[in-house]
């Protein structure tokens, strides 16, 4: 398992930035650094699972291990999804946290992800895009 670590800060309020984060609208445009068309489904609620797609309904499911307003969100990734089939992945501890931390000028972003070496260097290209649309997302919506 590899443990991977970014971090920006966002020029907003740590609520502004839950909010770019989680909300469907905004999610789906800062997930557009993984793939184009992303969306959820599912509730952020702690031991549900969330699911999250592909445009072509593939992707992943995952439990919210923890959900502290504002502050921290975590999943436990589970296993994939092909065709609307769910398929369990021994993963072990593959966890994706986002921790929020409020400063004076707004917010520190921190993620926090262990994954399978298969999928590091994706994350290493792709989450500096991804933070960087969180970023503006926050910093310039209303």
């Amino acid at each position: 398992m590899q443990k991977i670590f970014f971090e920006i800060q966002i020029d907003a309020a740590p609520e502004k930035v839950w909010e770019v984060l989680w909300s469907d609208m905004t999610y789906r445009q800062w997930t557009t650094a993984f793939t184009e068309g992303s969306f959820y489904q599912g509730t952020f609620e702690e031991g549900s699972t969330m699911k999250f797609f592909d445009p072509n309904n593939n992707g992943m499911y995952s439990r919210v291990e923890k959900n502290k307003a504002h502050e921290e969100m975590k999943f436990l990734h589970l296993g994939e999804i092909y065709n609307g089939v769910e398929t369990e992945q021994d993963w072990g501890e593959a966890t994706e946290a986002y921790i929020l931390e409020e400063t004076e000028t707004g917010t520190i972003l921190k993620i926090e992800i262990q994954t399978p070496e298969e999928f590091k260097e994706f994350f290493k290209e792709k989450f500096p895009t991804a933070l960087g649309i969180v970023k503006n997302l926050s910093e310039n919506q209303l």
